[in-house]
């Protein structure tokens, strides 16, 4: 052992008949409250981010592909989704998966309601990995290459304002620039989901594109929109570039951050709270320690008078301060790590504190727990230790011998 960790264990300890063991205590206690407030605020927003995002790009993919003199009408130009433009999208390395889509505003009109709704009309080659989980009750749309199916998913805010349920009949009205008269769809409800986007759920109903098809009077390889889902999220935005360079000049790709983008905009707010959030915490923490050291040096200057009269030089006395220092920093780290981490898998797996669902889009506060940013927030804190506890360290330099030990 060490002289500086022999001194260091023999003259401090954490009594609570001293002065500076009351300190030290309360500096543990900070350090503990920073560093689990810092692991909890990161894995929260880190997990807010994520679930969000999954359920944008889930509910809307990655990339779309639309006509380019499309405007925010439902009406859209068609997109010719042939045997040429899967090649060349399949072709593109980053491409898991293509599929077509198509739009038509409709309204529901039951007994005692009437609701505006979007028919989104997805084909066989539609990917089910995402929505069936957000199922609720029923089951997908039993979707083939021979007849058109009238079976459709409504969201659970619709059911539950239309007083729908699995297996109801389901009446639509749907009107074109080109038509006069409305035309009346009936369908069947196969299922009810909920995905948590209310913009989403209170607006859209899942059917077969060849019902919006033959409403639009369109041909069997014709779509809204192409949609394009990725391997992952790098580089999403140069991806969509690419791709928008690569199709033809009347057609255009939108990402889902630019289709969405103030959903994107907001999560990238949540960036800011964790920085404030962690700064301050390291202040805090910074700060309480800096008082520490400053308090314990205050109480031991006698030693350190006897010490420098032995012939102790300054930085050996340095480090007997901060190898306790140490000592007060790994007890709060332990606890931190503890309570913080403690704290969201008590949240991730019994998820007790909840959120109102129609304004952050989740039911409760969600936990993506990672264990490389645990160890750069521990990394991170004690780096912010050590260049901060050499400032009170200074004052060892100043203190003298003979005043220190004469005025005992």
């Amino acid at each position: 052992m060490r002289i500086e960790a022999f001194i260091a264990r023999r003259f401090f300890s954490y009594s609570k008949s001293s002065i500076s063991g009351i300190v030290i205590r309360i500096a543990v206690l900070s350090v503990a409250i920073g560093v689990a407030v810092m692991i909890a605020a990161v894995s929260i927003v880190i997990g807010f981010k994520t679930q969000i995002r999954d359920k944008v790009i889930g509910f809307a993919s990655h990339i779309q592909i639309e006509a380019l003199d499309n405007n925010a009408s439902y009406e859209v130009t068609p997109v010719k989704l042939d045997q040429k433009l899967f090649d060349l999208l399949y072709g593109t390395k980053g491409i898991v998966h293509v599929q077509g889509v198509a739009n038509k505003a409709g309204i529901i009109k039951t007994d005692e309601q009437i609701q505006g709704i979007v028919l989104k009309g997805v084909g066989p080659d539609y990917d089910w990995k995402y929505m069936s989980t957000k199922l609720i009750s029923g089951s997908a749309i039993n979707l083939n290459d021979t007849a058109r199916s009238d079976e459709v998913i409504v969201s659970k805010i619709l059911a539950d304002k239309l007083m729908l349920k699995t297996g109801d009949d389901l009446r639509v009205w749907f009107v074109s620039n080109d038509q006069h008269q409305p035309r009346g769809r009936r369908f069947t409800i196969s299922g009810i989901y909920e995905t948590g986007l209310t913009e989403f759920d209170e607006l859209h109903v899942f059917g077969d594109i060849r019902q919006v098809q033959r409403l639009n009077q369109w041909d069997r390889d014709m779509v809204g929109t192409v949609e394009l889902k990725l391997d992952n999220l790098e580089n999403l935005v140069a991806f969509g570039e690419m791709i928008d360079y690569q199709i033809p000049a009347d057609l255009v790709a939108y990402t889902a951050r630019q289709t969405y983008p103030h959903i994107f905009d907001w999560l990238d707010l949540q960036d800011m709270n964790v920085v404030v959030i962690i700064v301050l915490m390291v202040l805090v923490a910074g700060i309480t320690m800096i008082s520490t050291l400053l308090i314990i040096i205050l109480e031991r200057t006698s030693m350190i008078g006897v010490l420098k009269a032995m012939g102790a030089a300054n930085a050996m006395i340095r480090r007997i301060f901060l190898v306790h220092s140490l000592d007060i920093l790994v007890r709060g780290l332990l606890i931190g790590n503890a309570i913080g981490i403690g704290f969201c898998l008590l949240q991730y797996y019994g998820g007790f504190l909840k959120l109102p669902s129609e304004s952050y889009y989740l039911s409760a506060v969600p936990i993506d727990l990672s264990a490389i940013n645990v160890l750069l927030i521990n990394l991170g804190t004690i780096f912010v230790w050590f260049v901060m506890l050499l400032i009170p360290t200074v004052v060892i330099s100043r203190i003298v011998p003979s005043k220190a030990i004469r005025f005992n």
